[in-house]
């Protein structure tokens, strides 16, 4: 028994350090970088040092302690290695990591972040993206030297005259004005601040699984609540100004908005389609697929569900479909290539070799909308379509099923509960209707 309180006691000193005592317990080597690892508290009661250094190694015997001085940013390195997950996502979760976590605490060991410091995190982007504590900074363009305000006059084509250019009133030129401004306050949104938290509990998760640390803080971390669905898709009459000028655009622009609006398909599945995806005679549509941007990079992949889904098109849609087809075929033939069923549906190229890019597609829906005074963007097309299901009665697992939702219709409840509501009134007012109330005979 002396000789095991006596290992107890060489496994952890007491050492006065001015009028404090610092208790240093040795804990083992880390795994990584085989260096030795202590815990070291302090205290300024030398019997209070000698019930630190008590629970100390028992947290050393219990396995209670963190294995490595590895930091945050270490752990989530190898753990973006290592972690199967897509390429669209592993990418937004290095995006989360340069720009959120590893400025706040990427470099602290991973046995230091704490449910307490996430908690704060989390209240800190709720407040600003930047995480700029209140403080009033300007937001600079660059980090490189610069003047922070410079006007970029409209000058005439050609050389700059002997004498220079002559006076000018800029508001009338229509000169433009780059400076950097005041850093306003941008809160994250509650959906964003989520995923962040998934991808640190997934990080952390790793790290007690390698035996890094013994518990995952993240796991019992209070996130932001999920936020109450707000679809707000255009209404009719706005849907159907939104057609015409997509028309007036070009056949191509218009057949485009026509097949988001009546298949409510995402913009991935839509620029992802091929002409083997359509069978004409059967009117039906298959979405196998989604195209994507990661970085400088375009790659198809799996739906959102990795599940393929067909789709029925009515015979005006089909009318619409077979026009489009003939464009093609017409702009092969002078080309003097074949028609290819391989070939995507939208595409700027002749050959339609390539699909139309995302960003593109959605900033030219942007710019025509707002050109007709209707604020819309491209996914409230997908939320039209649904709405008008669901208005007219359509069953809800039905309007899943096209929508591509898993779960039998949750989603879909979820996310249109007030449209589902309203269908479900008007159910009631058809049984209702049909029913008589007896009279009461006097």
């Amino acid at each position: 028994m002396a000789k095991r309180a006596a290992q107890r006691r060489d496994r952890g000193m007491i050492r006065q350090r001015g009028n404090s005592f610092q208790v240093v317990v040795f804990a083992g080597r880390d795994p990584l970088t085989k260096r030795k690892l202590y815990l070291r508290e302090s205290t300024t009661d030398e019997r209070e040092a000698e019930k630190i250094r008590t629970r100390l190694l028992a947290q050393v015997d219990a396995h209670r302690h963190s294995k490595t001085r590895a930091t945050f940013r270490v752990a989530m390195d190898k753990w973006l290695r290592t972690h199967d997950v897509e390429e669209t996502t592993r990418a937004s979760y290095e995006q989360y990591a340069r720009v959120h976590l590893y400025p706040a605490f990427g470099d602290q060991p991973v046995g230091r972040v704490t449910t307490q410091l996430l908690e704060e995190f989390y209240a800190e982007l709720r407040r600003c993206s930047a995480r700029c504590a209140g403080r009033a900074v300007v937001k600079h363009r660059t980090s490189d030297p610069h003047e922070c305000r410079v006007v970029q006059h409209k000058r005439p084509p050609g050389r700059p005259p002997v004498n220079g250019y002559p006076s000018h009133d800029c508001a009338e030129k229509g000169c433009r004005v780059i400076e950097c401004r005041p850093h306003a306050c941008v809160p994250l949104s509650p959906a964003t601040i989520r995923r962040i938290h998934f991808a640190i509990r997934g990080v952390l998760g790793a790290t007690v699984r390698w035996g890094w640390i013994t518990d995952n803080p993240a796991v019992i971390a209070r996130k932001p609540r999920v936020p109450t669905p707000q679809p707000d898709p255009p209404t009719v009459a706005q849907a159907a100004r939104i057609i015409d000028a997509a028309w007036a655009q070009d056949d191509d622009w218009g057949t485009l908005v026509w097949l988001v609006m009546v298949t409510g398909m995402r913009r991935a599945e839509l620029l992802a389609l091929r002409w083997s995806d359509v069978d004409l005679d059967a009117a039906v549509l298959t979405v196998r697929r989604n195209y994507v941007r990661v970085g400088r990079r375009s790659i198809e992949k799996d739906t959102k569900t990795h599940q393929m889904r067909r789709l029925a098109l009515d015979p005006a849609t089909i009318d619409v479909m077979t026009e489009h087809r003939d464009r093609y075929a017409k702009k092969c033939r002078q080309a003097a290539v074949p028609a290819l069923d391989m070939a995507y549906l939208f595409s700027y190229r002749p050959l339609n070799d390539r699909p139309c890019d995302p960003s593109g597609v959605t900033h030219r829906y942007g710019r025509m909308c707002a050109e007709l005074g209707i604020s819309s963007h491209l996914h409230a097309l997908r939320h039209y379509s649904a709405t008008e299901l669901l208005s007219a009665g359509i069953d809800l697992r039905t309007v899943a099923g096209r929508l591509g939702h898993v779960g039998g219709g949750a989603t879909t409840l979820r996310v249109y509960a007030a449209w589902v509501g309203e269908s479900d009134r008007r159910a009631a007012e058809l049984l209702g209707g049909r029913m008589r109330r007896p009279t009461r005979g006097g």
